[in-house]
């Protein structure tokens, strides 16, 4: 096992992956930037190391300086979180060159699965079903129109790189195809330095639904059942859930072993998330699969009682699995909610500022994953999540009730929140009897107000 462990992250992520160290037994060498110099969360690591400027790009993704970090550190590992440089594989062959061990998959399988067309190839290899969409990516617009021709309007425009929702565009007939085409083009290269986009059969209000894999060094492979994530605005999620509501049994378990055809195809190791889109006939498609853990992790967390940070570290250690397949049960259901520093009465605008006031809710089956508190400041330099919002409960209709007593006693002064919004989903009786979707805010929430 390791002795000592730098985390290359900030925020909640780095908090929760020291919680975890701590209670291994685990020394932790945590990193930040000056903008968060100021964080509780650096006081429990056993080193604190500034590695440059607030603007992440000097600072939390450059590579030399988180390498030069584990030499002054003493580190013999390192966790990257989500974001930043989690699915770098180049940062992963870094790290292990300089005998560093990289907790997370080969840079092999990192680059295989990360690269959303060949990501494609490797479903289609393990016989999974996947969205009709080019043979390839697309070089010109002449290519993009025959293809949409041939499948059909509308069509979607994803960048091959991409994530969040960058560099993705829908085209519903020839005449926007050539404009959103190179607008898809332009973001994706500003956003991810790779224009390459390609072009699938656009599937009308989908679901959103996840598989959470975990596979060891020896060839175990073992999925931790799904998660519905379909609650988003433009494609970054707000509330996810886990089982996922009105899923067919028989679909929920066809759609997780594809999960694990995907992962041994790949020669996947560590943590990961296979990704779906599923039709209103509950047909699924593979569209990505992230090579990380995940924001919504703590909901599967939740559902199963296995801690996917120590799975993690074990797994990078050298360990096999200490679970088979058949010991992961769903218990009950976990809703995560999104808490982030936007308002949502001005198009979400992002909101930083100082937290006067924090009043953060509890009570049986509730956890709220943060790094704030009162007198914290939240830069506009970083992403807008201030924190996660679990609940667990027997029932889905207990999960939604303890959630919604939960935003109502969450209080955040100073700044706007999403809660307001959140709260509005989770009253709306379509969500509650399970009907959802991946545009189901634009349609019933945001039209109305």
């Amino acid at each position: 096992m390791f002795k000592r462990i730098l985390i290359a992250n900030r925020g909640e992520v780095a908090l929760r992956v020291l919680r975890a160290c701590r209670e291994m037994g685990i020394e932790t060498v945590a990193v930040f930037s000056e903008a968060d110099s100021g964080a509780n969360y650096l006081e429990l690591a056993d080193k604190a190391i500034c590695i440059g400027p607030a603007k992440s790009a000097d600072s939390y993704l450059k590579i030399n300086r988180i390498i030069s970090a584990c030499e002054v550190g003493e580190a013999d590992a390192v966790h990257p979180g989500y974001g930043f440089l989690s699915e770098n594989a180049h940062f992963a062959d870094v790290c292990r060159s300089c005998n560093y061990e990289f907790i997370g998959p080969t840079s092999e399988a990192m680059a295989l699965v990360g690269d959303k067309n060949t990501a494609k190839e490797v479903a289609k290899r393990a016989n999974v079903p996947c969205v009709p969409g080019s043979d390839g990516l697309i070089q010109s617009e002449t290519q993009a129109l025959s293809f949409a021709h041939k499948v059909g309007f509308p069509v979607l425009i994803k960048a091959t790189a991409g994530g969040g929702g960058r560099g993705m565009r829908i085209a519903r007939d020839a005449a926007q195809l050539s404009t959103a085409l190179a607008q898809a083009v332009q973001e994706a290269q500003n956003a991810f330095g790779n224009g390459g986009v390609y072009l699938e059969k656009l599937i009308e209000a989908p679901r959103h639904v996840e598989v959470q894999i975990i596979a060891d060094t020896f060839g175990n492979v073992v999925h931790l059942w799904e998660r519905d994530c379909s609650m988003q605005r433009r494609h970054q999620k707000l509330l996810e859930e886990s089982p996922a509501p009105n899923l067919k049994p028989y679909v929920r378990n066809a759609m997780c072993e594809a999960a694990v055809r995907i992962v041994k195809e790949a020669k996947y190791t560590n943590a990961g998330t296979v990704e779906f889109i599923v039709d209103k006939e509950q047909n699924f498609y593979f569209i990505e699969m992230n090579a990380r853990i995940q924001v919504e992790h703590p909901v599967t967390e939740m559902v199963t009682g296995i801690d996917l940070i120590k799975a993690q570290i074990r797994v990078a250690a050298g360990e096999p699995l200490p679970f088979k397949q058949s010991d992961v049960k769903q218990r009950g259901h976990s809703i995560e909610c999104r808490i982030n520093a936007e308002d949502p009465t001005h198009n979400f605008r992002p909101c930083p500022g100082t937290i006067e006031k924090l009043v953060v809710p509890g009570g049986f089956g509730v956890r709220f994953d943060s790094h704030v508190h009162a007198g914290y400041t939240v830069s506009p330099v970083y992403d807008s999540m201030i924190g996660k919002l679990i609940v667990h409960q027997p029932t889905r209709r207990e999960a939604i009730e303890c959630m919604r007593r939960c935003l109502n006693e969450l209080t955040v002064e100073g700044i706007k929140t999403s809660a307001p919004v959140q709260l509005q989903i989770l009253e709306h009786k379509d969500f509650q009897e399970g009907n959802v979707d991946t545009s189901f805010i634009e349609r019933k929430l945001m039209k109305s107000g």
